[in-house]
């Protein structure tokens, strides 16, 4: 393995580490496998980074379904929200007629 490899390797498993253990007791990888494909090719293609490219590409696609999970909650919730009735208009008392004045 190169100098430059185990350079990485070692600023990168603290990294992770952390990462991992910062999040909810409860662990949801939405969207990190696939991130993490398509960040590893990319990484990849533009330098041989795959390693960097897939740890950037899992916390991009987490982000990514985290905000469309939530926007999916939000529907849900506008869709139970019972619909208030249309305002009727408070009847109005009729006009006084007009008394005709005699002289």
């Amino acid at each position: 393995m190169s100098q430059r490899m185990r350079q990485v390797l070692v600023g990168l498993v603290p990294v992770v580490s952390l990462l991992l253990l910062a999040g909810s007791p409860q662990v949801e990888a939405r969207g990190c496998l696939k991130g993490a494909a398509v960040g590893a090719v990319a990484g990849h293609v533009a330098g041989h980074h795959a390693v960097l490219g897939a740890v950037a590409g899992c916390a991009v696609g987490h982000h990514m379904a985290k905000k469309q999970h939530q926007q999916q909650l939000q529907q849900q919730q506008q869709q139970q929200l019972p619909q208030a009735p249309a305002a009727k208009p408070a009847p109005q008392a009729p006009a006084p007629a007009s008394a005709a004045i005699t002289s």
